[in-house]
């Protein structure tokens, strides 16, 4: 029994987790990495956990925990860049799309980069 409750307890920690910070000198973006690298199987719990985790990304963002770890990075334009190994499927592309018309509205890009990086 301990085995899927250890799985449980990683997949819960990766939710919480904001992958990478960087500056992106080029566009002068703050951006913050969601490293996704496993396979897409457009099951409603993987869609569940990636809603989850850009809310504690856009979370981070804008209650002022990012200010407060990152006063050069806080008042730039944020991009959040979510870097998957695999195609997402339909259903997650979908999702995405919502989730970047929505975060259009507070100022915050989302891009998809699919390549070995994720």
């Amino acid at each position: 029994m301990a085995e899927p409750h250890n799985e449980h307890s990683k997949k819960e920690n990766r939710i919480s987790v904001v992958d990478m910070i960087a500056h992106d000198a080029k566009t002068d973006e703050a951006v913050l990495v969601m490293n996704e690298p496993q396979l897409w199987d457009g099951s409603d719990e993987q869609l569940f956990q990636l809603q989850e985790r850009f809310n504690v990304y856009v979370s981070f963002l804008l209650d002022g925990e990012f200010a407060e770890w990152h006063p050069e990075l806080a008042k730039k334009r944020a991009r959040i860049e979510v870097r998957c190994a695999h195609m997402p499927d339909a259903r997650a592309i979908d999702l995405l799309t919502q989730i970047r018309d929505q975060l259009s509205h507070q100022d915050i890009d989302v891009q998809v980069v699919v390549g070995s990086g994720g």
